[in-house]
């Protein structure tokens, strides 16, 4: 009996190690990883540089702490005070982030500074072999502000939310094509700008014709594939409301085989025009808001054609095309 039990120990005691040892291995390859990103040029790729990088979270997480964040892409700058990604050893599809606030976004070319702050920001995305299952943004007491020239507040709201799920129903394994709904969400949010008030505002799309794999979204050839798999995307409602206005909007967009956008938009408002009205001078907010009915609401549909925008019948503008 007393043989057994050493025997026991002893090959705990060997499992333990092991896995020890495997552990930092990866900690290794995980810590290297992020330290390549840094070695990217910001342009064709986004650059992460850390001040501090630290993996911790022995024995069955990798904690990724990058403390003094910044992010370049292109002309923009983000400086972020802290990142941290987790991965569980027994779910390593599942990342589960945070960050500490406040962000500093800069935009090198146009000069502008802005800052965003928060009590709280989360995100999650779970992956269902290679395939987003579902990907999650959530932010609490969130501050938009103008810091050029002080902190001048932008909009803030104490809630907003986006969240993407996988459609099981529109995958397509033959072809390896794949759709998202978009959810999204906004609560009381103010904007001195537009002057809105508890505004409450809700976002629901769908996105079809997209690679099952995400590693295929950075192909070049990504929106000519999605165009030949039929791919569109469709406005299933957004939906803003406040005391005094309401607007609505649902519709479908695509691309023909030129590249060009197709589809239609159909907006229904109550309150908005009067809202924008020094934002958006006439004709263009008639164009596209549309002109109001007996009972006061704007009713107008914008539609997407040959490279053109039109206000109903009416060409607005052009759009070049996608590819």
């Amino acid at each position: 009996m007393k043989k057994r039990i050493i025997i026991l120990g002893s090959v705990v005691v060997a499992v333990i190690v092991l896995w020890s040892a495997a552990w930092l291995v990866l900690a290794g390859v995980v810590k290297q990883n992020v330290d390549a990103l840094a070695l990217t040029d910001g342009v064709t790729e986004p650059n992460l540089t850390c001040g501090t990088l630290d993996v911790g979270g022995f024995p069955f997480r990798f904690d990724v702490d990058c403390e003094t964040a910044r992010i370049v892409s292109g002309d923009i700058v983000v400086d972020v005070p802290g990142i941290r990604a987790s991965i569980r050893v027994y779910a390593p599809f599942h990342v589960l982030a945070s960050a500490k606030g406040p962000l500093q976004l800069s935009d090198n070319f146009t000069g502008t500074r802005n800052g965003v702050a928060w009590s709280s920001l989360e995100a999650s995305v779970r992956l269902d072999n290679w395939r987003i299952a579902r990907a999650s943004l959530s932010g609490k007491d969130l501050v938009w502000s103008d810091t050029l020239f002080g902190d001048a507040v932008i909009a803030q709201s104490p809630l907003t939310e986006i969240h993407l799920f996988d459609i099981p129903e529109q995958y397509d394994a033959e072809r390896h094509v794949a759709a998202l709904a978009l959810y999204a969400r906004a609560d009381n949010l103010a904007w001195p700008g537009l002057t809105l008030t508890d505004t409450n505002a809700e976002v629901q799309l769908e996105l079809s014709g997209l690679p099952d794999d995400v590693r295929n979204w950075g192909d070049p050839m990504l929106l000519p594939s999605m165009q030949q798999a039929g791919g569109a995307l469709k406005i299933v409602a957004i939906h803003a409301t406040d005391a005094a206005s309401v607007l609505d909007a649902e519709g479908q967009l695509g691309l023909d085989e030129q590249g060009m956008v197709d589809g239609q938009i159909a907006i229904t408002s109550t309150g908005v025009a009067e809202r924008i009205g020094p934002l958006l001078q006439e004709p263009w907010r008639t164009l596209v808001l549309g002109t109001p009915g007996a009972d006061g609401a704007h009713v107008n549909q914008i539609n997407f054609r040959a490279g053109g925008i039109f206000s109903g019948l009416v060409p607005i503008a052009s759009l070049p095309p996608l590819f």
